[in-house]
């Protein structure tokens, strides 16, 4: 199977700056540059350093900037990732009904998905996600409430939860 072209870019953000990745076909991926757990392999992408020739990389900076003024609930942007199973994009899928400013237990994604003994796959399908904020990730908290796991770091999923928490 050959891989699409992929290309990149970064922005900024009040959590540091991010890497964005997309295919022709729509964004696929958000990384923090910093503290990110499972970065993918860049050397091979097309550097897009202005945001202007990749209309997905231009949308998905504008979309975040507004997201962190506030001023965004729900990211309009066409999602392509370029990997992962069908047991991971089902877990991506459900996460993107999780209303802004709400949160789920990884029990609520497993059984949702249809697959209530698969919580700890859950998890580690979720700590693979390739769309960090976009597809809110960070809105999956512990049976308890507790949160638990973040690729990006716990500090920043506290912050997100905290930010959407005061903007809902």
């Amino acid at each position: 199977m050959t891989r699409p072209t992929l290309y990149q870019s970064h922005t900024t953000s009040p959590l540091g700056d991010v890497l964005l990745a997309a295919t022709e076909q729509g964004l696929a991926g958000v990384w923090f540059v910093h503290g990110q757990a499972h970065m993918p392999d860049t050397r091979h992408w097309i550097t897009d350093t202005t945001h202007h020739t990749h209309t997905t990389l231009q949308a998905a900076a504008q979309q975040l900037h507004e997201y962190f003024k506030g001023q965004r609930l729900r990211f309009e942007l066409p999602l392509h990732p370029a990997w992962g199973t069908s047991f991971q994009r089902a877990v991506w899928h459900a996460l993107q009904a999780i209303p802004y400013g709400n949160t789920q237990t990884y029990g609520d994604i497993a059984r949702g998905i249809g697959y209530p003994k698969a919580v700890r796959a859950v998890g580690a399908a979720i700590g693979q996600n390739p769309h960090s904020i976009v597809v809110p990730c960070h809105r999956v908290v512990g049976a308890n409430g507790a949160l638990t796991g973040f690729a990006g770091g716990l500090d920043r999923k506290q912050y997100l939860l905290a930010h959407e928490a005061t903007c809902a």
